[in-house]
């Protein structure tokens, strides 16, 4: 255990080349880390050791042979259970998609294949995306590995997990309004939403199309930094992606530089009903900036107000849309039923109605079931006007509010969540607690900008993070604040 402790994607590679363990002998200690520890995390469900195996043995090869690898070789990564592996089941962590079994790869993971990392399994999360807590899994409870009577987060809770207790070196999970850096938060580790179009979505099953980004879940800003830029830029299956090369600013930042970035302060994050200890903590990270030379102004994005509002009605809009693919005919599990059913279940599938109902009915849980009808809803005749079309013009005002605040300022500075991990089953029956925990990081999506959750400290036990939240593709400037201040506070 303590050789796999806080062992980041460099110290791994500097040991990889330094042939003080090899690929294999990582791997399998990986895998016998988890078997110890995941019972009582819950963090993975499914595994792809003999996939992980196969890449290690090929690196080792590479580097008996002489050759040069890259960074990511043999770096033992966790992908959420949204996002496509070949061959791999992928769930969503949903009923609905049990056994479905993915025939390509998404972008991000041919990515990774070709830096020749190593998947260890799929992690948990909220089913299709749905939920802050990773209580919605179809599946099982994610556990907090401070407090396992605590969330992880959601609904990335299984990546953030797997990383926080050492079951991984990094993680894959995917933000549509707080889910990478929320469970980073919650759990002690470093979680980078990337700006909308930075990071391919092929691959990633859909929950709400223009608010969904791949992000990774790492140790440090420094890890999380390496694992975005080899993820990142044009991908021609998706439209909205952009060409942009990050590796040079991103990897190797100008400390100098980054010291003249101006911080700012919105005025209506910092409000009454925060938890005293994420006050308290981010209240010594402004402290700490400020003494290493970084310039502070006060900035106000008015609209905030609206966010929450205004992001339950375009996703939910987006979640009706995109889940009705899963209709019983496609993805479906009627094969099976058919297969294993009474006289009577035949029975009751003879028509299409049937099939829809009996699919949806049993596929799909009561978080992502409440989505689907809020959002036929907003979307139906008489409420588009009221609902989503207003919406989408507050969508606007909030956009226009980071745009004018970075006029004056070029990052902002918030906390990630009003309070720390809460208790499993504290929200799970009052959704609108629960949506609130998201507070925070959903205006962040809703203005397609970039945004990291940075761990201070912990607070009775629990882990607490700040948010820094950038221009559009400028996520250069948030990772290099990030890394100034790891580096100046020696949290690593």
């Amino acid at each position: 255990m303590s050789f796999l402790e806080n062992l980041t994607i460099k110290k791994f590679h500097q040991g990889l080349i330094g042939r003080e363990f090899s690929a294999v002998e990582v791997a399998k200690d990986f895998f016998s880390h988890i078997k110890e520890k995941d019972d009582k995390i819950n963090a993975y469900l499914t595994f792809t050791k003999d996939m992980a195996l196969e890449t290690a043995i090929a690196v080792d090869a590479e580097l008996d042979a002489g050759g040069n690898i890259g960074i990511l070789a043999g770096t033992p990564l966790a992908i959420k259970d949204n996002i496509l592996i070949e061959n791999v089941v992928c769930m969503a962590a949903s009923k609905i998609l049990e056994n479905y079994k993915s025939s390509y790869d998404a972008t991000v993971v041919k990515r990774l294949k070709k830096a020749e990392a190593v998947f260890l399994g799929k992690t948990n999360m909220d089913e299709f995306a749905m939920g802050s807590s990773t209580e919605n899994s179809a599946f099982k409870k994610t556990r907090n590995p401070y407090d396992i009577e605590r969330v992880p987060g959601g609904s990335s809770g299984g990546s953030a997990a797997a990383v926080a207790v050492d079951m991984a070196i990094g993680a894959l999970g995917s933000d549509t309004g707080g889910s990478i850096r929320q469970p980073a938060n919650f759990c002690g580790v470093v979680g980078l939403k990337p700006t909308y179009g930075a990071v391919s979505r092929f691959g990633l099953i859909a929950m709400a199309s223009s608010l969904d980004q791949i992000g990774p879940i790492a140790k440090t800003v420094e890890d999380a930094a390496i694992i975005f830029t080899e993820i990142s830029g044009r991908d021609e299956f998706d439209s909205t992606s952009i060409d942009i090369d990050y590796k040079e600013d991103v990897l190797n930042p100008d400390f100098e530089s980054t010291k003249n970035l101006k911080i700012g302060l919105p005025k209506e994050y910092f409000i009454d009903g925060i938890d005293k200890y994420i006050s308290s903590a981010i209240g010594e990270v402004i402290q700490s900036l400020k003494s290493m030379g970084f310039e502070f102004r006060e900035i106000s994005l008015p609209h905030t107000k609206h966010a929450l509002s205004c992001y339950y009605i375009i996703m939910t809009a987006e979640v009706s849309a995109n889940l009705a693919r899963f209709d019983g005919i496609r993805y479906s599990r009627l094969q099976n039923l058919i297969s294993s059913a009474s006289r009577r279940m035949t029975d009751e599938i003879q028509n299409l109605k049937n099939i829809y109902f009996k699919q949806r009915s049993d596929g799909f849980g009561e978080e992502a079931k409440r989505r689907i009808i809020l959002g036929n809803f907003v979307l139906s005749s008489g409420y588009y006007d009221a609902y989503y079309s207003k919406a989408q013009k507050v969508r606007r005002l909030i956009k226009q509010d980071f745009n004018e605040a970075f006029k004056e300022v070029d990052i902002i500075l918030t906390p990630v969540s009003p309070t720390p991990a809460f208790k499993i089953g504290e929200k799970i029956d009052d959704p609108l607690s629960m949506y609130l925990s998201d507070i925070f990081t959903i205006p962040v999506n809703l203005a397609g900008l970039p945004a990291i959750s940075i761990p201070v400290k912990k607070t009775n036990g629990l882990p607490v993070g700040f948010q820094l939240i950038g221009k559009p593709f400028r996520e250069a400037d948030i990772l290099g604040v990030g890394r100034y201040y790891e580096k100046n506070v020696n949290i690593i």
